[in-house]
């Protein structure tokens, strides 16, 4: 073939298939409307819906503070010398009364043993002097002493009695001096570690010199303290006024609850014991008291805590599943069904959280609003969905916190 027959045929191909790629794409889009015209569009989602759950509830506040000891107690002696025993480990419980240090006995016990020794001998130089001054009675009578012998006599009878008095009281503190050389638990509680060790001399009294030897710190019961501002307390007086619990009373009779940092839920109860008088000038809070049973010792003198105390009268609420709860940005939303079964969402405002993961909802929301507990990513709003009733279950924690921005 020669070159003008070669250039022929290559142009007649080259045309052929530019017919050949417009008839295909006809085809294939035939094709494809014709398999949209048998299947129809797809079925709506489906999701679970439930209504609010009626319940009579409390709005709470809550607030951090730190475990502080009823009874703390410096052990400190009462005698100077020199420490002989210890009679504890560092750390152990103790009770009122245990023999905690023991001081050297042995000069007290001769300080003792003296003072008795001077007892007797003014008790008998009081027997001297009463038969002494018994005699003189009968001579000053018959004019056989003078009146002045006679009051030299009752004089020495009476500086007998008060020489016995004095080495009474002598005999009476040389006996505490000895006492004082057992230093024993004031109360019960948990002591810290011996600051000072066997063989050191110890200085006691009742001046600021004397030697700290243990600090005992009480650990059942125990105070909770924390601070509130000057607006919470404002509101806590008049919810007493408006017959509600009176948290700023004084008399123990509002229940608080307590959880510790690694725990989730509030199980702890205890009672307000106590409420500051005078609130804080230069931060403007006032300080609160409650009381805990503390049998097993978990609560540590120094722990924080936060407290949950109530801040309203009870009501009837309206609680979602926490999980049915949307975030956008700063506001929170919940997915409704309308009657319809459009999906559409609501904007609310949020309560507390109670122990059954249900949330109160103080504005948004109505009794008979049927809200989306499950299939949150399917729920896009004005949307049509199938919706199921199942009760208050909650949804799985993956499907919340959803914003209306994702789902468009």
């Amino acid at each position: 073939m020669n070159s003008r027959g070669i250039v022929s045929s290559f142009f007649l191909m080259r045309h052929l298939a530019g017919l050949a790629l417009p008839l295909a794409l006809a085809t294939f889009v035939a094709g494809c409307g014709e398999g949209q015209k048998q299947g129809g569009a797809p079925p709506p989602p489906t999701v679970t819906v439930s209504k609010p759950v009626k319940r009579t509830v409390f709005d709470y506040d809550e607030y951090v503070g730190r475990f502080t000891a009823i009874n703390s107690v410096e052990v400190r002696a009462r005698v100077s010398g020199y420490l002989d025993k210890l009679h504890f480990k560092d750390g152990q419980l103790v009770k009122q009364g245990d023999l905690l240090f023991t001081i050297d006995k042995r000069p007290f016990q001769n300080t003792l043993d003296q003072a008795r020794a001077n007892l007797v001998l003014a008790q008998s130089n009081v027997a001297y002097t009463e038969s002494d001054y018994t005699r003189g009675q009968a001579l000053v009578r018959d004019k056989t002493i003078t009146d002045q012998t006679f009051e030299q006599r009752a004089q020495a009878f009476r500086n007998a009695k008060a020489s016995v008095t004095a080495n009474e009281a002598s005999v009476r503190q040389a006996e505490l001096d000895l006492e004082f050389t057992d230093l024993r638990a004031p109360v019960n509680g948990r002591i810290g570690d011996r600051r000072v060790s066997p063989g050191n001399l110890v200085t006691g009294g009742t001046t600021g010199n004397t030697t700290l030897l243990a600090v005992i710190v009480s650990t059942d019961p125990i105070y909770f303290e924390f601070t509130f501002d000057e607006a919470s307390y404002l509101r806590y007086e008049r919810l007493a006024k408006d017959g509600g619990q009176d948290v700023a009373s004084r008399n123990a009779s509002v229940q608080v609850a307590l959880k510790l940092i690694d725990e989730g839920d509030f199980d702890h109860e205890g009672r307000m014991d106590f409420v500051d008088n005078v609130i804080e000038r230069s931060t403007g809070t006032i300080r609160g008291r409650a009381v805990f049973a503390n049998p097993n010792g978990v609560f540590t003198p120094g722990m924080f805590g936060r407290v949950r105390v109530p801040g309203s009268p009870p009501y009837e609420g309206l609680l979602v599943p926490d999980v049915a709860i949307g975030t956008e940005q700063a506001r929170r939303y919940v997915d409704v069904v309308d009657g319809q079964d459009t999906a559409r969402i609501k904007y609310v405002t949020l309560g507390q959280l109670t122990s059954d993961n249900l949330r109160v909802i103080k504005e948004g929301v109505g009794p008979d609003d049927r809200i989306v507990v499950d299939g949150l990513m399917q729920a896009r709003p004005g949307t049509k969905v199938h919706p199921e009733e199942q009760g208050t279950k909650p949804a799985a924690p993956a499907q919340a916190g959803r914003s209306p921005q994702q789902s468009k």
